[in-house]
């Protein structure tokens, strides 16, 4: 076929286009298909393809005329000179294709410039090129002489790789009066041979047969393969075996070794091959756990011992035994073997605590029960009596019982379980074989809680130091108690006594946790007011009956600044610290002017009062004394001066956080003649007042006095006069209802310690964190009964002291309360 090619022209139309397109279409789609026959020369001729298809074959190899294959070795190749389809190579038919009963080979041919694309099939004919063969040259069949005519054996069919005609057509076996040749046709599959019995056999007669099968093809002339066919005539089975004794019956020890024989079997067959060669095996109905424990020789009869053999199990075996033949219809004959097992001392004693109190009461009467314990051995006669004991235990005793080989573990002794809460007892059980085993089991008894502790603080008494001011409902301190015994027995509540006591008075302000402990106050402390107090608390377990104690608890209250310093002159008419002092212009340097008197509640360095200037009209006139709170005058007066001064005075305690109060002093300057009439009047009523106050105030001074020098000479006298040992541990004074001065002396560990007012001990240390009021006095021991009476000499003089403080304290309020009204 011409090349056409196609160039657009505008003269042309659309029609014209569209039918040229459709010819070129069916061109480049043309199909092709040849046929050659298997097994040609290379290089032979399949067909022409150029001609067949009109190409010019002058622009064959311009356009790169070719044949599009994806193996490396095609079988066919195409001519770019004259378009002729060549054979590349041999073709194998059966290897291109198999078993296909047409095989076909696709082929691709591709022209560029433009592109055509023409597929072209060839069809590889067959030929009979293949003989039929057999999977093997000879097969043996086995038929027994009793088998009936009619029966039928399937024989293995022959295969040729040829296709078609050429493959298998018929079977042909060899003359023969007992058998026949049948064949069955199935399709695809093939012929089957069936080889069928035509005539009984006779082993006696013919003990075997040779056949010949042949397989023929449809080839003119035909192909063949043979198969040798061996028969063997099968002897009938119709003896059975016979054993060589009536009964079997053996002893075997318990525990023997895995492969020990137990007994040997035999029994003979008086047929010939495999219908007189006897196998022996087991029942079929045999119990499954004697396949376990013994085995059997198939060949030899031999019986051996397979798995443990345990005579506390099972004492006695009767194993049913089978002898048969080979035959393919096997006779068979069964014999009992007897195997008796004797015991040996293979088990040790066995303990059971049949009934256990896992925990007794600790009060509990010697003679309790705590156990009942069974032993037991599984083996027989001496080997399964058994001695039964119980460790070297004071507390617990093994008691037999009336029951054999029962026993009750009891008490011996009294139990304490603070002393001991568990017991762990060996029980053990020995047997009387030869020779002896034994078993121990481990018991543990614990020790139930008996309520028989009471409940114990851990400290007695107990001492608490208390900063007042303390909030109400806040926990202050707690108190701990332990009890020795366990669960509700020792599950502790704590209440305070309250039983109206002198002693108890403030057990009304307190709360206790009941749990815990914790003590909180329910009022806040002052120790203006109270210095120290004591109550008691009681202890409680939770045990039936209940037991309870109770311990002293000593509290201190320490000081802390929260008082403020009170003015006590000047005081004006309405109350307010203000005070109007007129002095005459001409004094000189130094006169006093005034005191400015003030009063704190507090004690130590919180009741330390200092005084200073806040505001001042003229600093060079006037100077205020830091302690004492005298204002004098630095100068003389001037012209210049003004008439009229204020002075605002600073009055502060000396605590960690401060407190102030403030005092307003007016002075006015006057003339002499003035300030000599104002000094007159206030001269007088100042005398009169002074020399009343001074006269009760020697008269309760001197009172005092007195009365503290002859409480002293008698403490001296008594102290010399006995000679008891006393101590205490805390040496405590009378607590006193004020502020001016306080005294207050106590004992921790090796310290000594006293609370003080502002008058201080020379000598004495002030204890970091003791809110400055807290000092350690010095420790000055000496030996003997001395020492102890100075101890007592001097805890009674300072009791006196404090006492004597005491009244003085009362003077001066009395006497401030006389000023102020003044």
């Amino acid at each position: 076929m011409e090349q056409r090619r196609y160039k657009p022209r505008r003269a042309r139309g659309y029609l014209v286009g569209c039918v040229v397109a459709v010819l070129l279409w069916s061109v480049a789609s043309a199909q092709l298909r040849y046929s050659v026959s298997e097994e040609v020369n290379e290089g032979t001729v399949v067909g022409n393809i150029a001609k067949d298809l009109g190409l010019d074959k002058s622009t064959l190899k311009d356009r790169k005329y070719r044949i599009v294959s994806s193996t490396a070795d095609p079988l066919f190749h195409v001519n770019h000179n004259d378009g002729i389809l060549y054979v590349s190579r041999k073709i194998d038919r059966e290897d291109v294709c198999a078993q296909s009963s047409t095989c076909l080979i696709n082929l691709k041919t591709v022209l560029e410039n433009p592109l055509e694309v023409h597929y072209v099939r060839v069809e590889v004919l067959d030929i009979n090129d293949n003989s039929p063969s057999f999977p093997e040259k000879e097969t043996t069949l086995e038929i027994s002489e009793n088998v009936l005519p009619g029966a039928r054996f399937q024989l293995k069919a022959s295969r040729d790789r040829d296709s078609g005609h050429f493959s298998v057509q018929q079977y042909k076996l060899s003359q023969t009066d007992h058998f026949r040749l049948e064949v069955k046709d199935k399709g695809d599959d093939g012929k089957i041979p069936i080889l069928v019995v035509q005539k009984s056999l006779d082993r006696e007669t013919t003990g075997s047969h040779s056949l010949v099968l042949t397989a023929l093809d449809g080839g003119k002339p035909p192909k063949s393969g043979d198969m040798n066919i061996l028969i063997h005539v099968l002897d009938i089975n119709d003896n059975t075996p016979v054993f060589s004794q009536d009964v079997y019956s053996v002893t075997l020890k318990e525990n023997a070794q895995i492969g020990t024989t137990v007994v040997q079997v035999n029994a003979t067959d008086l047929d010939e091959g495999s219908n007189g060669e006897v196998v022996y095996s087991f029942s079929k109905s045999i119990n499954q756990n004697i396949l376990k424990l013994f085995d059997i020789n198939p060949l030899t009869g031999e019986i051996t011992v397979k798995g443990l053999i345990d005579y506390e199990v099972k004492d006695k075996y009767e194993i049913e035994i089978e002898a048969s033949d080979k035959a393919f219809a096997p006779l068979t004959t069964e014999k009992s073997v007897i195997i008796k097992i004797v015991d040996v001392n293979d088990n040790a004693p066995e303990i059971e605590v049949t009934s256990f109190s896992s925990s007794i009461p600790e009060d509990s009467r010697p003679g309790t029960t705590v156990a009942l314990i069974s032993v037991n051995d599984l083996d027989s006669g001496l080997n399964g009596k058994v001695i039964c004991s119980i460790g070297d235990d004071i507390h617990f005793a093994l008691s037999p019982s009336l029951q054999d080989k029962m026993y009750s573990l009891v008490t011996k002794s009294l139990l304490d379980r603070e002393e001991k809460s568990q017991y762990d007892l060996t029980i053990t059980a020995k047997d009387t074989g030869q020779p002896s085993l034994s078993s121990e089991k481990t018991i543990s008894v614990v020790v139930s809680d008996a309520n028989d502790n009471s409940p114990e603080f851990s400290l007695s008494p107990y001492t608490f130091y208390v900063t007042e001011g303390n909030d109400p409902g806040a926990s202050v301190f707690s108190v701990k108690a332990f009890d020795c015994d366990e669960n509700d027995n020792a599950l502790i509540s704590y209440h305070i006594l309250r039983d109206g006591r002198e002693g108890n008075k403030l057990a009304p302000f307190l709360n206790i946790n009941s749990e815990n402990g914790d003590i909180s106050a329910l009022k806040s402390f002052d120790f203006e007011t109270l210095k120290t107090f004591q109550f008691q608390v009681v202890a409680t377990d939770s045990g039936t009956p209940s037991q309870s104690s109770n311990v002293t608890v000593n509290v201190f209250i320490l000081d802390q600044n929260d008082n403020a310093p009170v003015i006590l002159y000047p005081v004006s008419s309405n109350g307010s610290a203000e005070g109007v002092e007129e002095i005459p212009r001409n004094v000189n340097a130094g006169h006093l002017v005034t005191k400015v008197r003030a009063y704190d509640a507090d004690i130590g360095y919180n009741g330390w009062l200092l005084f200073s200037l806040q505001e001042v009209t003229d600093h060079s006139l006037f100077a205020l004394d830091r302690y004492t709170g005298q204002i004098r005058t630095l100068r003389s007066f001037t012209e210049t001066d003004e008439a009229e001064h204020k002075l605002v005075i600073l009055v502060k305690d000396n605590g960690n956080v401060s407190l102030s109060a403030t005092a307003t002093v007016i002075v006015k300057v006057v003339e002499p003649k003035e300030a000599f009439a104002a000094s007159d009047v206030k001269s007088s009523a100042k005398d009169d007042d002074g020399n009343d106050v001074t006269f009760y105030l020697m008269i309760t001074l001197g009172s005092v006095s007195v009365l503290f020098l002859i409480s002293i000479i008698v403490l001296i006298a008594m102290q010399c006069s006995k000679s008891t040992d006393y101590t205490s541990k805390y040496l405590q004074e009378t607590n006193y209802d004020g502020t001016l001065c306080h005294s207050i002396q106590y004992r921790s560990g090796d310290k000594r310690y006293m609370l003080v007012g502002p008058r201080m001990s020379i000598g004495s240390t002030i204890v970091p964190g003791s809110h400055a009021n807290t000092l350690v006095l010095p420790n000055r021991r000496t030996s003997g009964e001395v020492s102890k009476h100075l101890h007592l000499l001097y805890m009674q003089i300072s009791a006196l002291c404090c006492f004597e403080l005491f009244v003085s304290k009362i003077t001066c309020l009395f006497l401030r309360h006389i000023l102020t009204q003044a």
